[in-house]
């Protein structure tokens, strides 16, 4: 059975993992309210995407 030699580093370890940080989430601003909105993602304030509306307004209730 492979076994390793020698113990891996802190240094080699912390080397081999430098690619598994996270990244903050990106926002953009929507075109329609001006509210901050994940790309790609419907307006959660107004309900829109891509310039239509695809969701009726929550504040019709």
């Amino acid at each position: 059975m492979a076994v390793p030699k020698k113990k891996t580093s802190p240094s080699r370890r912390g080397m081999r993992r430098s690619h598994h940080a996270l990244t903050p989430v990106t926002h953009a601003e929507c075109a329609n309210c001006g509210e901050m909105k994940r790309p790609h993602h419907m307006c959660d304030a107004c309900g829109h995407y891509k310039g239509r509306a695809v969701l009726v307004s929550a504040s019709v209730h």
